[in-house]
């Protein structure tokens, strides 16, 4: 029997049939977790049984010569690699469909993935989380809101959940890193193999600050074009809504938006610019129901209940009041919605050259203003 007391969870010799089993179920083509359940529901045969059944039974109920294949002979060399994965080093976990800690708003989806490959906290998967989702290459505008409402999100008790794409994912992760909470991303690669490269040490950020990442693809699985719109609906079965902060018509973020409808999910975009390609994905949200988001409190006030639990933490409301104080202080005042020069802020402020600068960089990090050529600009006020 292994054991590993420094992992999430320790297995019994029980457990790790179990899991074993769940790991033969997800290599099964065309029979997830939704159809085990409609079988299980019609044959009450529990997984172990069906599992061990001859190959003249599974014709029986209806297998199709690859899904018996699956079933009597599956692959052992990635099921003692995924085993391999999880008990070579600290902080991973490895959870199937029926186990406690698997995320109760996840299991809720028609698809549901089998088993989830995870670094990090595993108990972060049930808090409270927005998904933040857009373009791969953003506007300026784009990148500053994704930083700034996730910071804010962040600060309001959400976990920001995204999939670690260059572009929007990767700024909300680093909003919400600024933040009090932590961040999720889904890779849509193998766990084992961060994508893309340039966010490894983002990822390595994420797992610092007590965050999660977590794939459904198992260690050494084939990378597939395909894997990357699949696991937008993890983003979004994860997640109370999913923020759509910048996209074209035709992208990934409005798959994973498609996604949330299909499992009652609330969607939420920010309007841009009519002229924007990429904003039309937005707008046409808004168009067809989603909820318009001008500020933090379009969001706050779709989610009454993490409100609620939000304003039990006197933390919170200590972070809250020293937010606002920051956003009515007489430098911010300084700083208009247009481009600002430095001595321009300055003089208006009263305030030295030197001094006006480290604050303007604490305002930045907060999501306030943002550095642009010439000077700086007010993005907005909490």
């Amino acid at each position: 029997m292994r054991q590993d007391v420094a992992h999430e969870t320790v297995f019994t010799n029980d457990d790790e049939k179990a899991l074993i089993n769940w790991l033969i179920l997800s290599q099964i083509p065309r029979f997830g977790v939704s159809r085990w359940l409609k079988f299980y529901s019609k044959f009450n045969i529990n997984l172990a049984e069906l599992l061990s059944s001859s190959v003249e039974t599974l014709d029986e109920f209806g297998f199709n010569q690859q899904q018996i294949s699956a079933i009597t002979s599956p692959n052992r060399q990635l099921i003692d690699k995924s085993l391999q994965w999880f008990y070579d080093k600290d902080q991973r976990f490895l959870i199937h469909f029926a186990h406690s800690k698997y995320p109760y708003l996840l299991k809720q989806i028609s698809s549901a993935p089998p088993v989830l490959f995870g670094y990090g906290r595993c108990d972060l998967l049930s808090n409270y989380q927005l998904s933040m989702v857009g373009s791969r290459n953003p506007t300026h505008q784009g990148k500053e809101n994704a930083k700034r409402f996730a910071h804010l999100l962040s600060e309001s008790g959400w976990i920001v959940t995204s999939g670690l794409a260059m572009g929007i994912d990767g700024l909300s992760h680093q909003g919400a890193l600024i933040g009090e909470r932590s961040t999720i991303a889904v890779l849509g690669t193998a766990i084992d193999k961060m994508y893309p490269r340039r966010h490894i040490k983002l990822a390595e950020q994420i797992l610092e600050n007590d965050g999660v990442i977590i794939s459904e693809f198992a260690p050494g699985s084939l990378s597939r074009p395909e894997n990357f719109p699949r696991r937008n609906r993890i983003i979004s079965g994860l997640s109370w809504g999913v923020l759509v902060v910048e996209a074209a018509i035709k992208s990934g973020s409005l798959i994973t938006a498609k996604y949330a409808l299909e499992q009652n999910r609330e969607v939420l975009a920010i309007p841009g610019n009519i002229q924007n390609p990429l904003a039309a994905g937005c707008n046409l949200l808004i168009q067809q129901g989603a909820k318009l988001v001008t500020c933090i409190e379009d969001i706050l006030e779709e989610f009454p209940q993490v409100n609620d639990f939000s304003a039990n933490s006197n933390e919170d409301k200590l972070q809250k009041k020293s937010f606002q104080s920051l956003a009515s202080d007489k430098l911010l005042d300084s700083v208009d919605f247009e481009v600002t020069p430095l001595d321009i802020v300055a003089q208006r402020s009263g305030i030295e050259v030197t001094e006006v600068m480290s604050k303007l960089l604490e305002f930045e990090l907060r999501g306030l203003v943002t550095t642009v050529p010439g000077g700086y600009i007010k993005l907005g006020e909490k």
